[in-house]
């Protein structure tokens, strides 16, 4: 491994360790530079750290366009697909091209070194000790109250606004009118696009929150360990910094485009512009919206944003269901169509006809969406479980 490649290795469990260290491949990883730095959610979603300060200014100020192999057991969009089958992995000392079969063992040699390596005595000590704690843990102080005693200053657990308000009665069903686009997207929109769990920007609408309540930089932390705090998420929400909005004609990042004045806003700070002045907002997207983890804060932080229904192709099945949890509506345009197919720029304002009774709506009825300039056009109600 090259002195400039950044490694790590993050195991979910310290069973993991255990195993590793009793097989002796621990040995072999810590030569190529992967030592363990710690248990749980770092390199698999990009919390590998951040990158020498020097590369990151010099990538930012020349507005280099920079790409990175993040080797993990997840997929998501800018990770290098490669064909094992037709590319090698690296060169032999002979100057060969070697390839993965060349170097994966066979079944039965993993057979063995699990029969041999993976021992139930090692679970057993390890999960034994959860409930020990350990002493930094074991000495919290812990409130008596049976109620949770909510702290307003931190920065990690904050009251959610959720109940806050809540009748005994469901509010019933809602349409959306004269609604703006807070954001206008294409196919694949994932939730990691819409919610991401990874590292915060330093410049981004939750750094400036952190920052403003005292949280230095180097304590960040990421967005999946502040999942507590709703004010942190909010702000978190569509802050992929990889989001590609047609509102932007190309540009790639986490704003999008405030429609009444065209300014060009982060987009939790254009969400609160709308609906500080009232007014409602929709998602277009294309197919597969929501796709990739069921990330409940990806339902969670559009509803904070103020976001009243998502316009797409079609939706990822639990992520639609997470949608209509938070009283997000969910609907597809029909088929052979999209928003460009119906001119659609984002630029309009919607007027969604849902009935105002739940005893009139039902799964896959047809509603008609009408915009400001004219356009008209129908999409079926994703109240389902198909």
């Amino acid at each position: 491994v090259k002195p400039w490649i950044k490694t790590s290795l993050a195991p979910g469990s310290g069973v993991v360790t255990k195993y590793l260290l009793q097989s002796g491949l621990q040995e072999y990883l810590n030569k190529q530079g992967f030592h363990i730095v710690g248990y749980g959610c770092t390199t698999c979603i990009g919390n590998s750290g951040e990158l020498d300060e020097s590369v990151a200014s010099a990538i930012s100020e020349n507005d280099i366009v920079a790409s990175a192999v993040l080797s993990g057991n997840r997929n998501f969009e800018g990770r290098v697909d490669i064909d094992f089958d037709k590319e090698p992995i690296g060169t032999g000392k002979d100057g060969k091209s070697v390839y993965f079969k060349d170097i994966w063992p066979s079944t039965e040699e993993i057979a063995e070194a699990v029969q041999s390596s993976v021992l139930p005595v090692m679970f057993k000590s390890t999960y034994e000790a959860i409930t020990k704690g350990n002493p930094m843990w074991n000495q919290l102080s812990v409130p008596s109250s049976t109620m949770y005693s909510w702290d307003p200053n931190s920065t990690y657990i904050h009251e959610p606004p959720y109940f806050k308000n809540m009748t005994m009665e469901p509010p019933g069903a809602h349409g959306v009118k004269d609604a703006y686009c807070l954001l206008n997207f294409g196919d694949s929109i994932t939730t990691d696009h819409i919610s991401p769990a990874g590292s915060i920007h330093k410049d981004s609408p939750a750094a400036k929150f952190l920052l403003d309540r005292g949280v230095e930089r180097k304590d960040f932390n990421s967005y999946g360990s502040r999942r507590g705090n709703d004010e942190v998420m909010a702000r978190g929400t569509f802050a992929n910094i990889r989001l590609v909005n047609k509102l932007l004609n190309g540009e790639v990042g986490a704003k999008t485009v405030h429609v009444p004045t065209g300014e060009k806003l982060y987009v939790f700070d254009a969400a609160m512009r709308y609906k500080d002045a009232g007014y409602d907002t929709i998602v277009l997207a294309g197919a597969e919206y929501g796709s990739g983890s069921s990330r409940d804060w990806a339902a969670k932080g559009p509803m904070l944003l103020g976001v009243k229904a998502v316009i797409a192709k079609s939706f990822e099945r639990i992520h639609r269901s997470n949608l209509v949890g938070m009283g997000i509506i969910p609907l597809c345009f029909k088929s052979g169509e999209d928003a460009d197919t119906l001119g659609l720029t984002g630029h309009e304002r919607y007027t969604i006809d849902l009935p105002s009774k739940i005893t009139d709506i039902r799964p896959g009825q047809d509603v008609t969406v009408t915009t400001d300039n004219g356009k008209s056009f129908t999409c079926t109600v994703r109240f389902d479980t198909e």
